[in-house]
């Protein structure tokens, strides 16, 4: 006699779904046609036929710690050619975004990131610690003096990096113990699953891996599989080295700073000026281009999560580069705000990091890493 099994459904766990924009889910009828027309699912197992059959069911742990939610780019084919308009591609995003908060710590904040109502209140923290912070320490002055416009006169670089680099602190513990759990329930799940043969996790072969998928991931070569977005790749490209030019400009002021003791206004002909222009423009234009693709994709669901990500973007290039326009213009008041404004997006994008969209570059990264490593590939063709 077969082995009975008992399911039990997580109606709570569909209903999220459904909110972080997998509403469409119960429209599908499994005719296998997503996985059919995806280009990157392994040949093995493919996605994501079987994710929507476990979504359908509220199989919260068949998904969760399931590496192939992470392994779909969102590229929409799928969506496209479902014959129930069931967007299956909508439907793994909403259970990613529902993993990263079930994987990060704390709940209430994670909540809280995901809850547009608790927006004010988010930026509200930084701005309450910079004030609260710089007024006990005196680092903070609100009448800088001076014929030129110094944020540093403002803003103290003591107090921006007494708040910053805790911040940065609290983002990497989350995030490494959120992936090392992670990690360990994607392997479960591929042995399984039959997905894997391995019984173990070798820490030397996965860092190799990893350092073997850095060109795919740079390069976003997976979207040249899509047809439906494949133009996303360009914008997805502009942001991401956007933001690792401006962690090479950060970190080189930093050593000009506290090490050669070389402080700013730096000169516009500075090449590390020259780098923080470019990374910013770039920053602000493919903020702008994902935002006019969201809008004219009228196919694709979008969540409160994805405007908010879109939205931290443009503001942050927006405000770092009115900020430097304002100093050049020696708008003083204007400048000066602008940068307390900038500095609280700053702050939101570390300390927020780990529970917002954008933890999908850590996530994704460990699963295609992770598949890499377990030879799962992907489907050629």
């Amino acid at each position: 006699m077969a082995d009975v099994q008992v399911l039990e459904p997580d109606l709570g766990f569909i209903r999220e779904i459904g909110a972080l924009g997998g509403a469409e889910l119960k429209k599908c009828y499994q005719c296998a046609t997503c996985s059919v027309a995806c280009a990157i699912a392994p040949d093995n197992k493919p996605f994501p036929r079987k994710e929507m059959i476990a979504a359908s069911w509220g199989l919260k742990d068949k998904l969760i710690g399931n590496a192939d939610i992470w392994l779909c780019h969102n590229c929409g084919d799928c969506s496209t050619r479902c014959p129930r308009t069931a967007k299956p591609a909508d439907v793994l995003a909403a259970v990613r975004a529902y993993a990263v908060s079930e994987y990060a710590a704390p709940k209430a904040v994670a909540q809280a990131v995901n809850d547009p109502k608790k927006l004010p209140l988010l930026l509200a923290v930084p701005a309450v610690i910079f004030i609260v912070v710089g007024l006990i320490t005196g680092l903070l002055d609100f009448t800088p003096e001076g014929d030129r416009i110094v944020h540093a006169h403002f803003f103290s670089t003591w107090l921006v990096d007494m708040v910053m680099i805790p911040a940065a602190i609290w983002a990497a513990a989350i995030f490494a113990l959120s992936i090392k759990r992670f990690l360990g329930d994607i392997h479960d799940n591929a042995v399984r699953e039959g997905k894997t043969d391995k019984k173990n996790i070798d820490p030397k072969e996965f860092i190799m891996s990893l350092v073997r998928i850095i060109p795919t991931i740079m390069t976003h070569n997976r979207f040249n599989d899509c047809t439906e977005n494949k133009k996303r790749s360009t914008t997805h490209m502009m942001v991401l080295f956007s933001f690792i030019g401006l962690f090479i400009v950060t970190n080189c002021f930093f050593v000009a700073i506290y090490i050669l003791q070389i402080h700013g206004p730096y000169s516009q002909i500075n090449p590390i000026k020259w780098l923080a222009n470019i990374s910013g423009v770039c920053l602000v234009v493919g903020s702008i281009l994902m935002l006019k693709n969201r809008l004219n994709k009228e196919d694709q669901t979008s969540a409160y999560k994805d405007w908010a990500l879109i939205g931290l973007a443009l503001a942050l290039g927006l405000t770092g580069m009115l900020t430097e326009i304002t100093r050049l213009a020696n708008w003083a008041f204007i400048s000066y705000a602008l940068y307390f404004i900038h500095l609280m997006f700053v702050f939101s994008l570390f300390a927020y990091l780990p529970f917002t969209k954008l933890a999908h570059l850590v996530y994704r990264t460990v699963a295609i890493a992770y598949a890499e490593y377990s030879g799962r590939g992907f489907k050629i063709g």
